[in-house]
């Protein structure tokens, strides 16, 4: 029999399971499902219930497609619409004061991904440092990413950027209950990987978002992702054809079409984008001029993101994963060129020089990745530096198995370390070929210095602040080392490059 454990939340009592280290609470509503006539609308409050709301298991993961809520060989967690919770892991010992709280933000490109992922239970992360951690689903793709808003209706609103609102609003519920589990609301860390690290930045530039969280940890953002309003615009209209709707009838069809329908409309909406105008993302936080009133890179270059330490980072080789999986990045020099060419007239010249093996295969998916990830991550890092303390950091660290089948310090790859993963199935797996050592050592430091900023505001003594003047930069490898300005070269060529717009 598995042994529970009862917290009182203010919305009702959550029945959780206590392991023998960890206690878990699975799928915690934080806001009301957002079905019917709250579909398309900002998250509003959950409706309390009486007696005990179990949260042993798990319950739907956001709206995609199914192969985005993969947990295992041939397990998929089912999905809905009615998906915003949230899941906490906390120690069994008792603490003397409150916990320090890590709230992880999945990644998967907007359209893809759950919480319900073993690896973001966090439980290693949590007996390591002694912290609380949380996940949380949000809206994705058509029902958290597409401004409809233009078809709203004087009985109907859709409103924008809805899946940056449910994180708004996880994070609310984390203010108002998690001292119940025994963590510090007055101490607070965001974190994410790839588009859950993009959120972290939008979260940071989100003006409702004050106050919510102490810190941010960035790894792999794709920074400048963010329509403009005319651009998320066009895109929804896009959207609307492909599903069908009739001029008029656009809002009643948002409201009765089935979940499905909508989100495959969508998905082949991304997808022509993407594969037609390399470098661009339509389906992610739109700077709206109200939630989110300007441009991320914007608002960290002129101080009007929160002013939180922040750690941000990349991989060597984001690039590799994609090519291999999802070809959808400028990775080829014909995509690298058409993506260069909407940036002016010496941006193809001035970055494939600093590229010399350009274009071969391994030049051109090496630079698809800088493009997409490192450069706009830069100019977070160099605003940012001027108003709070910032810590940057490159991943280059890859087993031999990884690195024999061509994919070095790929993108996510940080995630098995980050979570303490190394001696799961899949980290044996990924070093079967040797590394062990070395995997184990890496994931020692990105925990150590990870847990250490979530309790201080700074990780280890040895990681120095990035600066304008010195740029200095963790080199997590084994071993580690700073460098100060790292590929100098190719960070001036990348200057003034930024993502097309819509056409």
């Amino acid at each position: 029999m598995v042994a529970t454990i009862d917290i009182t939340t203010g919305d009702g009592i959550v029945r959780g399971s206590q392991g023998r280290r960890v206690s878990r609470w699975r799928s915690i509503p934080f806001a009301a499902p957002p079905v019917g006539e709250l579909r398309f609308r900002a998250p509003q409050p959950v409706q309390p219930w009486s007696g005990v709301r179990d949260a042993t298991e798990f319950g739907f993961a956001a709206m995609q497609h199914r192969r985005g809520a993969q947990l295992g060989p041939r397990r998929q967690q089912p999905t809905g619409e009615d998906c915003l919770t949230l899941n906490i892991t906390a120690p069994n010992t008792t603490s003397a004061t409150p916990r320090p709280v890590m709230v992880f933000i999945h990644g998967g490109g907007y359209f893809i991904g759950t919480s319900a992922l073993g690896l973001y239970s966090g439980a290693r992360l949590a007996l390591r440092g002694d912290v609380i951690v949380v996940s949380m689903n949000y809206r994705l793709g058509a029902f958290g990413y597409v401004d409809f808003s233009e078809f709203s209706t004087p009985t109907h609103r859709f409103e924008t950027n809805l899946g940056l609102r449910d994180q708004v609003a996880a994070l609310e519920w984390v203010r108002r209950n998690i001292a119940a589990f025994g963590g510090d609301p007055n101490n607070v860390t965001i974190f994410g990987e790839s588009a859950g690290a993009h959120a972290v930045l939008a979260l940071m530039a989100a003006p409702a978002a004050a106050g919510l969280f102490h810190r941010g940890i960035a790894q792999s953002p794709p920074a400048d992702w963010g329509p403009s309003h005319a651009d998320a615009r066009l895109f929804a209209r896009r959207c609307l054809d492909k599903l069908g709707a009739k001029p008029g009838d656009e809002a009643n069809t948002l409201l009765t079409a089935r979940s499905n329908d909508i989100r495959r409309a969508v998905d082949r909406a991304v997808n022509d984008v993407m594969h037609h105008q390399p470098g661009l993302f339509p389906a992610a936080p739109q700077i709206d001029g109200d939630f989110l009133p300007k441009p991320i890179v914007e608002a960290f270059a002129d101080g009007s993101a929160h002013r939180v330490p922040l750690i941000i980072g990349t991989n060597r080789d984001e690039g590799t994963l994609f090519v291999r999986f999802d070809d959808t990045l400028p990775t080829t020099p014909e995509r690298i060129r058409w993506a260069l060419k909407q940036a002016g007239d010496d941006a193809e010249a001035r970055v494939t020089a600093a590229y010399p093996g350009f274009p071969d295969r391994k030049t051109t998916v090496r630079m698809g990745g800088d493009y997409t990830f490192w450069r706009p991550s830069l100019a977070v890092m160099e605003g940012h530096s001027r108003y709070a303390p910032t810590y940057a950091y490159r991943f280059d660290f890859a087993p031999r198995a990884v690195q024999l089948a061509g994919f070095g310090a790929t993108h996510a790859l940080d995630l098995i370390p980050v979570f303490g993963a190394t001696a799961t199935p899949v980290g044996r797996a990924l070093t079967a070929a040797g590394g062990q050592r070395g995997f184990r050592a890496v994931s020692r430091q990105f925990q150590d210095n990870w847990l250490a900023f979530a309790r201080t505001g700074a990780p280890l003594s040895n990681w120095p602040a990035y600066t304008e003047e010195r740029r200095s930069t963790m080199i997590i490898d084994y071993p580690s080392r700073v460098e100060n300005d790292p590929e100098r070269a190719k960070r001036l060529a990348w200057q003034g490059v930024h993502p097309p717009a819509l056409v």
